[in-house]
């Protein structure tokens, strides 16, 4: 039990972060007593009170009351009831590139990014803990759906959340997606344009339908695409570059070509599938290209996740094809 009243400045990194997610950083307490100690007056910021969900700006002075904090031994054990040995391997075998600011994971097809309906109880969100350096929770800063694998980012700190959301947000981030299409794109080259929204499929199932501008809930999409090899017309490899970022956008723009992603159950077409190839969505998030300032983009890139390089070796495809830089393919 510390006995001292402690008055901590905040920094740089956690600009914007909300009092309470501050707060509970640092101190072991659940929201019912946080709330009650902003409500008395034991939690002060730059000497006044404040609430919850008040936003933290850097050099603010935040005032912290003496509250049991857990021992080490006790933060271990805490660690230990929430994470297990198999989840903490498989998070940080995920991890492909780190520095101060972020995480890169390559995700596997198959888990979810987010907890929700049909999601399963295990998702990366609820594993994010194990990757954290003690001072920050690491945070989620976009989603790919549960079968789609590649790049994941990860924010390490707050202000890195902010960031790297305002990228994603502005489109300043340059994407790439690596696809496997049942039949060949025609023309081989292209963009796809439409306005789509949530609607439903032949069979009742929820998916993206195109719609009119004027339509409830429309959202304008765009997705370049480039055919990078082909196993004559029954299937192709494809390099997508999303322009925005809609629900489903690449898998609703592949069928509206009539080539629909292999494995894709959502977004049938009647073409036959080749025989000999992986199950599983052959979607995969391949790179990034970050802007940075005063420093030279970071450029990211994904190996194939296993069922994807099987079917790649089945179809006599050469991932040297696409080269070095996977945004040359849009030039």
């Amino acid at each position: 039990m510390s006995q001292q009243v402690i008055n901590e400045t905040v920094s740089p990194k956690e600009e914007g972060t909300r009092l309470d997610r501050w707060v509970k950083r640092r101190l072991s307490v659940t929201q019912g007593q946080l709330e009650k100690l902003l409500r008395s007056g034991q939690i002060r910021v730059d000497g006044s009170r404040a609430k919850a969900k008040d936003r933290l700006e850097a050099g603010m002075v935040v005032r912290l009351p003496p509250v049991h904090q857990p021992t080490e031994s006790e933060k271990k054990a805490m660690k230990a009831n929430t994470a297990s040995a198999k989840d903490e391997q498989f998070m940080r075998e995920m991890v492909i590139y780190q520095d101060d600011d972020l995480f890169a994971l390559n995700k596997p097809a198959g888990i979810a990014v987010q907890g929700g309906t049909k999601q399963g109880d295990r998702h990366i969100d609820g594993m994010l803990d194990i990757l954290s350096d003690g001072e920050y929770r690491p945070k989620l800063v976009h989603r790919l759906d549960k079968e789609t694998s590649g790049l994941l980012l990860i924010a390490r700190h707050p202000a890195a959340a902010a960031w790297l959301g305002d990228l994603f947000r502005s489109r300043d981030m340059e994407k790439v997606y690596w696809a496997v299409t049942v039949g060949a794109p025609k023309p081989p080259a292209g963009q796809v344009r439409c306005w789509m929204t949530k609607g439903q499929g032949p069979e009742g199932r929820e998916r993206m339908v195109q719609c009119a501008q004027n339509d409830e809930g429309a959202r304008h999409a765009i997705t370049d695409y480039v055919t990078v090899s082909q196993a004559g017309q029954k299937a192709a490899w494809v390099a997508l570059r999303p322009q925005t970022g809609r629900m489903h956008q690449l898998r609703f723009h592949m069928h509206e070509l009539g080539t629909s992603i292999l494995g894709d159950d959502k977004y049938l077409t009647r073409r036959e599938v080749p025989q000999g190839v992986a199950n599983g969505l052959h979607l995969h998030a391949r790179a990034l290209l970050i802007p940075r300032k005063n420093k030279k983009p970071l450029l990211l890139q994904a190996p194939l996740s296993g069922h994807m390089k099987q079917t790649f070796k089945t179809l006599g495809f050469l991932e040297a094809e696409a080269g070095k830089d996977p945004l040359e393919l849009f030039l």
